[in-house]
């Protein structure tokens, strides 16, 4: 990819306009500047926004998967964008050359699809969760993975192309790994490199009033997505077991069942399982799909 062009797509449900506010400033201030920037307000009117800024206002909430999308389609619209960023609307670029290194990661190679970046707080820490890997809470650590961090990242607009989109019915939870998974089966890569920071307040998944219920529903998706089928039962069961050993709430556990359940008994199609050399692959990295 030559000279590829950034856009950046920011979700907002109107609560953090400072926060909001100051994220822009920071992509206003990176040394290669973004050729479009769209703001999506969820299911929430805009404030005012920059001049050069394009907002979209969704009439109902649809989620990170489903906003994400909007935005994805006023880039399209566009035209002139090669790589997607998506931004949390509390994060803040830090960096002024954030783009021009995105920017270099993908020019050095055509099958680059996905960079994960770092989420640091204002501290400097990065949580273990953010660490995209197995067996290292290293966040340091670069390198080829096989899922990357929703918070703040980079996709090629020719792989998306390829392979889709965000999940809409997920809503929340594993939307990530659902476009990683089919990044990879597809052939392209996903790398984390730890010196593209987004700062983000250190927080708590469990924050979420539907947190345990969409983790749940959606891995049991996953698997019935994107896993050959003996691995399906291997997959839920080896989280099903991590689950009851890592949760301390009783009402945690009994909306995360609940999630279970709804996911085996609800369809989210279609079902198209990795190859096996995917999986081989994937293993290959450090984190065969089966955990």
């Amino acid at each position: 990819m030559r000279n590829p062009r950034v856009g950046v797509a920011i979700l907002t449900m109107g609560t953090r306009p400072a926060e909001l506010t100051a994220l822009l400033a920071s992509v206003a201030e990176q040394d290669t500047p973004a050729a479009r920037v769209v703001v999506v307000g969820n299911g929430s009117p805009l404030p005012l926004l920059p001049d050069g800024v394009t907002g979209v206002e969704l009439p109902e909430n649809l989620g990170i998967a489903g906003g994400r999308n909007a935005a994805l389609a006023r880039l399209k619209e566009f035209g002139d964008v090669d790589v997607v960023v998506d931004l949390d609307d509390d994060g803040l670029l830090i960096s002024t050359d954030v783009f021009t290194r995105l920017v270099e990661l993908y020019e050095s190679d055509p099958r680059l699809g996905i960079v994960s970046f770092r989420i640091a707080d204002e501290r400097g820490r990065t949580q273990r969760r953010h660490v995209p890997r197995l067996r290292s809470s290293d966040p340091m650590r670069g390198g080829w993975v096989t899922t990357f961090l929703g918070g703040g990242h980079g996709l090629a607009m020719r792989m998306l192309e390829e392979i889709g989109g965000w999940p809409e019915p997920f809503f929340y939870a594993h939307e990530e790994t659902d476009l990683s998974w089919r990044a990879l089966d597809a052939g392209w890569k996903v790398l984390y490199e730890p010196d593209l920071v987004l700062q983000h307040p250190w927080t708590s998944p469990t924050r979420h009033a539907v947190f345990y219920r969409m983790v749940a529903r959606n891995r049991v998706w996953l698997a019935k997505r994107h896993l050959p089928a003996v691995l399906v039962p291997v997959y839920l069961g080896t989280w099903t077991a991590l689950t009851m050993a890592r949760t301390r709430s009783a009402a945690g556990l009994r909306a995360w069942f609940g999630g279970f359940v709804e996911g085996l008994r609800t369809p989210c199609p279609p079902r198209r399982p990795m190859r096996w050399a995917t999986v081989w692959r994937m293993t290959r990295l450090g984190r065969p799909p089966v955990i």
